[in-house]
Order: structure tokens, then C-alpha cells, then sequence
């Protein structure tokens, strides 16, 4: 199964970049199905009152159930005090994650411990500030931080190679592949992090996602290895999220991450990695 783990979905309010103004999946939905990919995360695009955003988007989700996976997006300084109401209503509807944006604000102790509460995965942009989850993560190890875009949506190399350090050094910080433009850094956070600690993200609907899906397929990795990439490793984080019925969500589908990952886990390393080409 090949899932998606970065999309855009929804209206914004602001209107003034297509970030914040629409995440359209028409065209992402044809392009994700032709290029093979099963299921996708979404998260809603900037806005002024998340609240909003979120109930938007779990009618998306419902829509389009169950090709469509939905993160809650919080604001952390807006939505302060009212973090764990606005994850609990999201988790009601069936969502299995918490996205925060640094370009908004960064992520606090309050989101960090509404994560850990309901054992959901945090995807957090830091906007090119890697060093920002030197903090988090040693702080919540029971929590499971996603920098996406390895760390710079804008292609910070700084940011790149920060981020593959995070990644081989913290055991609760992963990255994923979306918008990366210099390639070497992919195959750095696959060589040196392991294939375990990294998943395919397209940043759709923007990038195409069978152009991003293909940056995988070109590493040339073992079948197990680009299993694990393309979709076992978000299985395997998304496993209990929510509540203890969380691993009944992902259900048999689950079932070949879980296998993958109890291969890999003691170092997420795969023996023959350096044999293939990347």
C-alpha cells in the first residue's frame, strides 16, 4: 500500500498565496490514483480560525472515505487553552494526527501533551528551524514528531542536513520527502537514518504526486526498504492513534508495516542498503 502522508486540502480565508487560499484535490485525486498511490493525508491549508478549517476538512475526509486520511491543524499560540478540545472533536471524527506550522507558531508543551494524550502522530513544519525539535524531542519521546519537507519547504540545505541528523540521533523524530529539490539530501536521510525513518509526502495538491512519488522509486532501494518509505512507516505511527481502537483502523492493511517494521526497528537499518545505487 502506498500512502501519501503530505496534502492539502480545503478553503482558506486569507486568499493572498494558494496556500492559503484553496487545496484543491480534483486534479491531486487523478494524479495520486494514476501514479498507484492508495491513500493520502490530508490537512487543512492555512487559515484564521482552525476550528473552521477542521470541520471543513472531516467533511472532505468523509467525502472521499477511506482514501482520505485527516490531520487536525492547530495554531498554537491562537488556539492556546483550547488545544485538546479542537484534537478531541478531530479524533471524533476519525482523524489520526496534529499538524502545527512554525511559520505560524511553534510547537508548545500544550500540543505536545495533547499529542501524547491521544497517541497521535505530530507533524510539525519548522520552517527551516530544525533546531527547534532538539528541544521537543527529548522532551516527549512518547511522542512522534514528522518534519516534513526534511526540515525546508523553500530548499534550506542547512535545514536538509539538520534534519537528517535529527533523524539518526532522536528515536521519535522522522521526516518526510515532500517538495525536497536536492535530491542527495533524500538519500542522505535514507542512508543514514534508515529507511524507517522516512515517508513519502507529496505536498500536494500543489506538486505533482507521481513526480514526488517517483524521487522514491528512483533510490532503487530493496522491496522492503521502499515498503517501508511508501507507506509502511506512516502505517506503523498511525497504528494506535487516537485511542487503543486506533490499530483496529489500519486493520490487515497494518498487518505487512508491522512486519516490516519488526525487521528493521532495532536500527532501521537494511543490511544490503549499500549495494543499491540511490
Amino acid at each position: 500500500m502506498i500512502i501519501d502522508c503530505h496534502c492539502h486540502a480545503g478553503k482558506g480565508d486569507k486568499i493572498t498565496a494558494p496556500w492559503n487560499t484553496v487545496g484543491d484535490l480534483g486534479p491531486y485525486l487523478r494524479r495520486a490514483r494514476a501514479a498507484g498511490i492508495d491513500r493520502t493525508i490530508v490537512f487543512p491549508v492555512f487559515h484564521s480560525n482552525y476550528a473552521v478549517a477542521n470541520r471543513e476538512l472531516a467533511a472532505i475526509v468523509q467525502r472521499y472515505r477511506p482514501r482520505l486520511i485527516g490531520f487536525a491543524f492547530v495554531h498554537t499560540g491562537r488556539d492556546a487553552g483550547r488545544i485538546f478540545e479542537m484534537v478531541k472533536q478531530a479524533v471524533s471524527w476519525g482523524f489520526r494526527g496534529i499538524k502545527v506550522h512554525g511559520f505560524e507558531a511553534m510547537p508548545t508543551r500544550e500540543v505536545c501533551e495533547v499529542a501524547r494524550a491521544f497517541h497521535l502522530p505530530l507533524l510539525v513544519d519548522v520552517g527551516g528551524q530544525g533546531e527547534v525539535m532538539e528541544m521537543c524531542a527529548p522532551q516527549y519521546r512518547d511522542v512522534n514528531f514528522i518534519v516534513p519537507h526534511l526540515g525546508s519547504f523553500a530548499g534550506d540545505w542547512k535545514a536538509h542536513q539538520k534534519v537528517v541528523d535529527l533523524i539518526v540521533r532522536h528515536p521519535n523524530v522522522y521526516t518526510d520527502t515532500s517538495s525536497v529539490r536536492h535530491y542527495d539530501y533524500i538519500v542522505q536521510a535514507v542512508k543514514r537514518g534508515g529507511p524507517r525513518k522516512v515517508l513519502f509526502g507529496s505536498d500536494g495538491p500543489w506538486l505533482h504526486p507521481g513526480v514526488e512519488l517517483h524521487k522514491i522509486k528512483l533510490l532503487g532501494l530493496p522491496a522492503a526498504a521502499e515498503a517501508m518509505i511508501l507507506g509502511g512507516n506512516i502505517l506503523r505511527l498511525l497504528k494506535s492513534a487516537g485511542t487503543k481502537k486506533g490499530a483496529a483502523w489500519a486493520g490487515a492493511e497494518s498487518s505487512s508495516a508491522t512486519h516490516l517494521g519488526t525487521n528493521h526497528d532495532q536500527d532501521g537499518s537494511v543490511p544490503e542498503l549499500a549495494e543499491y545505487p540511490m
